[in-house]
């Protein structure tokens, strides 16, 4: 995969309103890592990890129409809190070649697997504010159980051996005491 394709529904930077989630939407590096740094009980919950067909904006990995991709989400929490629910999209054939990992994380973060790989080469972020009506919006909301009227989110696609990752990280309102 040479370029990111366009996607108009997000960003390049985040829209002015984000506020106090800025920092955390436009940090580099391993958000697994930054958690932690401010957390002294991380833990991951893993939510759903099987095949699902993809969402509208996800279609460009090549997993669309009726076929189906291997999603993961997870929720990461400091201590009892949960800050940041995460979604992966991987096609399914690429689970026995480059990304055969993720079928083997459990609960462990795929960040820290994805930021050991030096050969794992990381597109700018994306940003986007997910309304009420967004499918991955009112998943992370079923995970949080509680209503927000809408959350930012950033998504980076990753690439090992040509072979793309589609990670989405949804920041839940917990994320700000850290």
């Amino acid at each position: 995969m040479s370029r990111v394709p366009r996607d108009r529904c997000w960003l390049r930077r985040p829209a002015a309103g984000a506020g106090r989630y800025r920092r955390w939407l436009t940090g580099r590096g391993s958000l697994t890592s930054r958690i932690r740094a401010r957390c002294a009980a991380f833990g991951v919950r893993l939510l759903y990890q099987g095949p699902r067909r993809v969402t509208r904006d996800e279609r460009f990995l090549g997993a669309g129409g009726a076929r189906l991709a291997l999603v993961r989400e997870v929720c990461l929490y400091c201590g009892g809190t949960p800050v940041v629910f995460a979604h992966s999209v991987v096609r399914r054939r690429d689970l026995r070649g480059p990304w055969r990992v993720l079928a083997r994380l459990g609960t462990r973060p795929l960040g820290a697997a994805l930021f050991a790989d030096p050969r794992v080469r990381r597109y700018p972020l994306r940003f986007r504010k997910l309304s009420v009506r967004d499918e991955l919006g009112a998943r992370a909301r079923a995970a949080l159980g509680a209503r927000t009227p809408a959350l930012w989110a950033r998504r980076s696609l990753f690439t090992l051996h040509g072979s793309p990752i589609l990670v989405t990280e949804i920041f839940l309102p917990g994320i700000l005491r850290l």
